[in-house]
């Protein structure tokens, strides 16, 4: 078993309440040494001195009894009154871990339950209440430099060299179960749904025309080395000019024509390339065959390996900015959030039901260990140190009890005195 920890410094003393319970001890004992002054005077002095010495003898009697009992009640609970192992005394050191059970067991079955806590989250309006919190002004900016601090926190926390590889596997094998037809296939059909499939036949000849156009010399000079050497230059000249200027002319006229025939077999040919794709087995093999080539080749296998570390660097650089477009999306989506909280009785009727919902089940699961913190606690508290600082707290209170005992025993033997002298 641990050795009983001490309770930490300044979480129950205070020197207020040591004052107060200090003079409350010096107004308790000056009572009973009063009655006891006065029993003294009241026994020297005699009967000779008048009937009324037995009144206040009496009286004076019964408060130094009073008095004496109340104050071994009170520091019976304390401690062991003059330091003498009486039974069933020092009550609170012997029964601390009982105490502290108990009172777990108390706060579980009468704070800690579902009804408690529905019924006190019945009169709070708890979306108003967050939607508050979460307007305050600079709150929303604050919110989102914590969440950005969390995540900066977690990711220093996970180790590079483990989730590079599970990322890169996960990855893989992802897009490895992933039928690459069916997705090629859909990603032509809005291609072609949307018309982008001829810009994209726009743009490849306006390409190919500059190309042609930028090595002009090359293909000449490549026809001058395929021609026999008993033509001549000028008529390997004529020929390549006419050629290019034909190819130029059609490059030039199918991009100008929308409704060209090459354009509608280009598109024909596309739909059917589609619909093979989703029909046809040999066509999907033949794209399946060619993402694992893909997926095997090196730089797509360093590609997924660096996916974790590049993710994760940017990230880190979006949250260490404050001006950075990650930490404003944040800040408005809390900002949003709490307005919503505030004005949408959709939203607002959602969070009041599921708060009701997760405070219920939270007691229900947690109330137990919340009573066993509670007992384990004050278990690990140092006895004498506990007994001090409980007394601290209630001393002063438990004082005004030797007070009242010690009057209102004195009251009690002047009554009994009188009523013996009414019948003697």
């Amino acid at each position: 078993m641990p050795a009983p920890r001490p309770i930490a410094v300044g979480s129950l003393d205070d020197p207020e309440r040591a004052r107060d319970l200090t003079r409350m001890k010096r107004l308790a004992t000056g009572l009973f040494l009063v009655a006891a002054v006065v029993f003294l005077a009241c026994v020297l002095l005699g009967e000779e001195a008048g009937s009324w010495v037995g009144y206040v003898r009496a009286t004076a009697e019964a408060s130094m009894v009073g008095a004496l009992a109340d104050w071994f009640a009170v520091t019976a609970l304390f401690r062991h009154p003059l330091r003498l192992p009486i039974p069933h005394t020092a009550i609170i050191p012997r029964k601390k871990d009982q105490i502290g059970a108990s009172l777990g067991t108390f706060v579980q079955e009468n704070f800690l339950t579902r009804a408690v806590v529905e019924e006190k989250l019945t009169t709070i309006d708890v979306p108003s209440r967050l939607g508050g919190f979460l307007t305050a002004p600079g709150r929303a900016e604050r919110l989102a430099g914590d969440a950005s601090a969390v995540v900066t926190a977690l990711t220093q926390l996970l180790r590079d060299e483990d989730l590079e590889p599970a990322v890169a596997a996960i990855v893989d094998r992802k897009l490895h179960q992933t039928p690459a037809a069916p997705v090629l296939a859909r990603v032509l059909e809005l291609v072609v749904e949307g018309d982008r499939h001829q810009e994209v036949l726009s743009a490849a000849l306006r390409l190919l025309a500059r190309f042609l156009q930028e090595n002009r010399l090359v293909f000449r000079a490549q026809l001058g080395d395929a021609s026999p050497a008993w033509v001549p230059d000028w008529v390997d000249d004529r020929v390549f000019d006419r050629v290019f200027a034909g190819l130029q002319g059609f490059l030039e006229e199918v991009g100008a024509d929308p409704r060209h025939e090459l354009r509608r077999s280009y598109d024909a040919r596309l739909r059917v390339y589609v619909h093979a794709l989703r029909t046809d087995p040999d066509t999907a093999a033949r794209v399946e065959d060619l993402k694992k080539e893909l997926l095997e080749h090196p730089a797509v296998r360093t590609w997924s390996g660096s996916l974790w570390t590049n993710a994760k660097n940017a990230v880190l650089t979006a949250a260490a900015d404050p001006e950075s477009e990650l930490r404003t999306r944040v800040a408005g989506m809390i900002t949003q959030l709490a307005h919503s909280l505030q004005s949408d009785p959709t939203l607002r009727e959602l969070v009041q039901r599921h708060t009701h919902s997760i405070a219920g089940y939270l007691v229900e699961r947690f109330s137990g260990d919340l009573a066993d913190l509670v007992s384990s606690t004050v278990a690990r508290w140092d006895t004498d140190e506990t007994s001090r600082r409980i007394e601290l707290q209630v001393g002063r209170d438990l004082q005004w009890i030797r007070v009242n005992g010690t009057v209102v025993g004195g009251l009690a033997g002047l009554v009994i005195y009188t009523v013996a002298q009414l019948l003697s």
